[in-house]
């Protein structure tokens, strides 16, 4: 599969499943949505805390798995990882980046100053994937 197939697949959806590697040497996988930049990186809000930021922190690689809505046709993108830094402050740069990310995923939030709060409550960051590799079947 062509990278550059996986990622027009990969853009017309928004629910993957992202698939981080556990110290243990076994996969750790997260419902997650998504949205695909620009620059055809795929961008995910994770939170500070948990398995898979561990996992992407130590290891620097994830892949997402997007299934068509038939379950038939599907596309694995094996990527390389960047995590911003954690959103500390209501006004700061990270939580600037979280709230493109929620327009980009939803459109305007009814009360943005209560979504910037919570970014920072829970500790959350932006996961960029860039794109290395892709496998699957888009063929139905």
């Amino acid at each position: 599969m062509q990278l550059a197939d996986a990622i027009s697949f990969v853009r017309d959806h928004r629910n993957g499943i992202l698939i981080t590697e556990k110290s243990s040497g076994r996969p750790q996988s997260s419902n997650i949505a998504y949205v695909v930049d620009d620059e055809d990186r795929i961008l995910v809000s994770v939170t500070d805390s948990r398995a898979k930021t561990a996992n992407l922190r130590r290891t620097g690689r994830a892949s997402l798995h997007v299934s068509h809505d038939d379950f038939w046709a599907y596309a694995v993108v094996e990527a390389d990882v960047d995590l911003s830094p954690v959103a500390t402050k209501p006004r700061d740069a990270a939580t600037d980046l979280l709230v493109e990310y929620y327009r980009a995923v939803a459109g305007e939030h009814a009360d943005w100053n209560a979504y910037r709060n919570a970014m920072v409550s829970d500790g959350r960051l932006i996961l960029t994937l860039t794109p290395t590799h892709a496998y699957g079947m888009l063929q139905r």
